[in-house]
This record gives structure tokens, C-alpha cells and sequence, in this order.
């Protein structure tokens, strides 16, 4: 059976698709054109297929996937929250309910009591990360790009980057959150970021293994490897499932991606004690100080993002390492309520989205000038820190 979004959340049309295909109910994610982006009719309508679902007996797992071959989900629908609230400011205000309502996904996706299995085959950024990250079965693919690039468009490494940031090893989270590099196949597992990685070939395998009656997890993962196996894909790839990760396999796993030159071995496992760093300003003194043209391009990368943002997921990430994960929420709320009246959210997006032909112009322009009265006014919790309905 398919169907699409609840009224509640209508508007939503055929941007998201929902079918219930024995025991499984299989969210797709359907603008292809637009790389996925989550709308906000996207939010509502999911969140309220899966309370739906959360009550169906019929229904034992859920997964989730992106149409088409390029991506997953590449974020939140950045253009409209810019239109509804440039120039900043006051109007700012209209894109509050907005990360209220996501953040609140965000929630029940990682509280949901179902098995829920995030196909990441493409291109996983910003929203996308939020509908996939928290999930408890993360499957990436050798298509998997996984980024969180906010702070270059004046933002900070939300829909949870607050809880599952820190909690990467080695001080991944805080490189990928201050540099928004680009993690690609195997690493995304490797940085704990997926629990396992199977070919794009073998998805719609896995998908019917997971539909049957007696499916299970990760029984019918295993199953549709060997289903796909008997048909060659697995020959053609030359791929084999990487199981979810213990500290054997974890160091296995670093010691190949060592032998086969990988930028994220290179670029962070030796650097962790640089990414540990206690400001900003510190960590860039410390890669320039390291030297090396992988270290420099990184400062040079920092130094490009908003300075205000990069302040403030310094300090999210290293705070979120303290907090359980609805408090992490409450606290992206507040951020995200102070972004959307900041400058930079809509000087990052024209100059990268919109325009695309000049850098962008930040607001202060340098971590120096960055107020950090401003930032403690960011962070402060709000009267009532609960999302809004």
C-alpha cells in the first residue's frame, strides 16, 4: 500500500512517499531534483506517519531512504528558510517552528521503540543527517557523502550534532564540525557515523528481506547479502558488509584505511590532540603550527566559516558531550532561534546558495571580533526549553 502525507501535513504531496509493505514501513524521501531537502510539510508528515506506525502491530520495522541515485537527503530546505526570513531580524522569527518541529523529529526518531534502518546511499548532510544518524540500524553505501557543512552558511552542526559530536572518537566531531569535510563509503562507518556498509546494489534485497513476515534485524541484512551474492552483485563490487563495530574490528578498520592513503586517517586520527584544543583560535594555531599543507588547508578551511558559528559549535559540541540528548535539543533550539535573527544564516546562504559568485561577508568578519556576550546570550536557556507543538 502507498500512500502520502496525513492532513496534518498535506502540503507535503508527493515529496515524501509512505507504503507499508508487509512488516515494514518504508518512508522515501522524493524530490530527487532538489537532492531530497527535507520541507517543513516533509517534518510534519513524517513525524506523523511514525507516531502512526509507532501504534501498528502490522508494522515491526521502518526504514527510510532517498530517491534516486545522487542522494539521501542533503538538509533542511535552506532557500525557503531563507526567503521567509531575510533580511533577518524580526522576520527571522517565522523559521522558529521550523527547527522546533525537526528537532522534535529528530527526538522521536532516536527514542522510537521500532527497529528503524536509515538507508544512507548518497549524499547525507544537515537534515539529512537528522533522519538517518539516529536511527538504530545506519547503513551506508559506497555512494555515502556524509558532511556537516553548516557553519559555512552561517549556521552550527545541528539535528543532533550536539550529542553525537562529542561522542565520536578522537575528537572526530569537533574536525568534522568546525571544517564540514566530506566523509565518503567506508569512513562513514569507520568514524561511527554508520554501523555497517553494504552495496546500493543489495538495498532493494535488504528492503524485501525486512518486509517479510518473520523479518528481522540484522538477520535479513545477512540474508539479502547472501540473496544479492547468489546474483553476482556482491562479485561485481567486490564488497563485503562490514559489521557494526567493536574495538578489534574498529582498529582493523583504521589500519586498512591507513594502508590505502585515506584522507580521514590522514586528516584527523594523527590530529586528534590538535581538535582537543580549548578555543578555536587554539586549534588553528595548533594546525598551523603543525605545518603540513593537509593542516594549513584545514586552517584555511576554519577560517572561511562564519566566525560567530564557529564559535558557537566549538562550544556546542564540547558542552553536548555533558548533556543527554533531549537536552542537546533544547539547546540547538536556542541556537538555532539565534541564528535565524543573526546576519550570517542569511549573508552564508546568498553568497553559497543563492548567488554563488562572491564569499560571503561575515558579521563580525574575524574570531577576534567575535562578542562572546553574544554567544553566553545564545547558550542561555530559554523560559520554557521545551520544543514548541
Amino acid at each position: 500500500m502507498t500512500d502520502t502525507a496525513t492532513p496534518a501535513a498535506a502540503d507535503a504531496g508527493q515529496d515524501i512517499l509512505f507504503e507499508e509493505r508487509g512488516a515494514l514501513g518504508l518512508v522515501t524521501l522524493n524530490r530527487p531534483q532538489a537532492l531530497n531537502a527535507l520541507t517543513h510539510a516533509m517534518i510534519l508528515a513524517l513525524e506523523a506517519r511514525l507516531e502512526r506506525w509507532r501504534h501498528d502491530p502490522a508494522i515491526r520495522i521502518v526504514a527510510i531512504r532517498g530517491a534516486g541515485e545522487r542522494a539521501f537527503c542533503a538538509g533542511g530546505d535552506i532557500r525557503a528558510l531563507y526567503e521567509a526570513g531575510r533580511p533577518g531580524g524580526a522576520r527571522g522569527r517565522a523559521n522558529f517552528q521550523f527547527y522546533a518541529d525537526e528537532y522534535r523529529l529528530n527526538t522521536m526518531i532516536k527514542r522510537y521503540p521500532k527497529p528503524y534502518v536509515a538507508l544512507m546511499d548518497g549524499i547525507v548532510m544537515g537534515g539529512g543527517v537528522g533522519v538517518s544518524i539516529h536511527g538504530s540500524h545506519r547503513i551506508a553505501t559506497e555512494r555515502t557523502v556524509f558532511a556537516m557543512p553548516e557553519t559555512g552558511i552561517g549556521l552550527f552542526p545541528d539535528v543532533g550534532g550536539t550529542y553525537f559530536l562529542p561522542r565520536l572518537p578522537k575528537e572526530t566531531g569537533m574536525w568534522l564540525g568546525l571544517t564540514g569535510t566530506r566523509l565518503k563509503g567506508d569512513d562513514v562507518a569507520g568514524a561511527k557515523l554508520a554501523d555497517m556498509v553494504l552495496p546500493s546494489a543489495v538495498l532493494d534485497d535488504l528492503l524485501a528481506s525486512l518486509a517479510a513476515p518473520d523479518g528481522a534485524i540484522p538477520e535479513a541484512i545477512h540474508a539479502a547479502m547472501s540473496e544479492a551474492g547468489r546474483g553476482g552483485a556482491l562479485d561485481r563490487l567486490a564488497r563485503l558488509v562490514i559489521e557494526p563495530l567493536d574495538q578489534t574490528a574498529w582498529q582493523a578498520h583504521l589500519d586498512h584505511l591507513q594502508a590505502m592513503g585515506s584522507v580521514f586517517v590522514d586528516g584527523i586520527m594523527e590530529r586528534h590532540t590538535i581538535y582537543g584544543a580549548e578555543s578555536p583560535t587554539a586549534i588553528l594555531a595548533a594546525l598551523e603550527a603543525e605545518g603540513s599543507p593537509l593542516s594549513l588547508k584545514q586552517r584555511d578551511t576554519i577560517l572561511s566559516k562564519s566566525p560567530t558559528c564557529t564559535e558557537i559549535a566549538y562550544r556546542q559540541i564540547r558542552t553536548g558531550a555533558t548533556l543527554d540528548f533531549e537536552a542537546c535539543m533544547a539547546l540547538e533550539y536556542r541556537l538555532a532561534r539565534f541564528c535565524m535573527t543573526h546576519p550570517d544564516f542569511y549573508e552564508g546562504v546568498r553568497a553559497t546558495i543563492i548567488e554563488k559568485s562572491t564569499p560571503p561577508t561575515w558579521t563580525p568578519q574575524t574570531l577576534a571580533e567575535v562578542a562572546h556576550t553574544g554567544i553566553d546570550t545564545a547558550f542561555t536557556p530559554l523560559p520554557d526549553d521545551r520544543l514548541p507543538k
